[in-house]
């Protein structure tokens, strides 16, 4: 039963880490990121790296893989929102 939730946390822990594809889809349609806050979203990297130096010291590919992918996609989508911030003296209308 162990074993069987720990496949069940670690494959939807993965899908959690893939949900920040949704906030680039957003952010290339609209091409701004204004309403994405880079803050948040540096908390939340440290955290999947300490997450992954703690799987990685467990051995424990359940708790590793999926910060690993949270880590990773979260990198693209800081890279993504500031690629599309607007610089703060540019208008909003462009």
């Amino acid at each position: 039963m162990t074993d069987a939730l720990g496949y069940a946390a670690a494959a939807w822990g993965v899908m959690m880490a893939l949900s920040p594809l949704l906030q680039i889809r957003r952010i290339l349609e609209r091409r701004s990121s204004e309403d994405v806050s880079l803050a948040y979203l540096a908390v939340l990297q440290i955290g999947f790296l300490l997450w992954v130096g703690y799987g990685l010291s467990l051995g424990n590919a359940a708790i590793f893989v999926p910060n690993s992918v949270a880590f990773l996609v979260g990198l693209g989508t800081i890279l993504i929102a500031v690629r599309f911030r607007r610089p703060a003296t540019e208008p909003i209308g462009g």
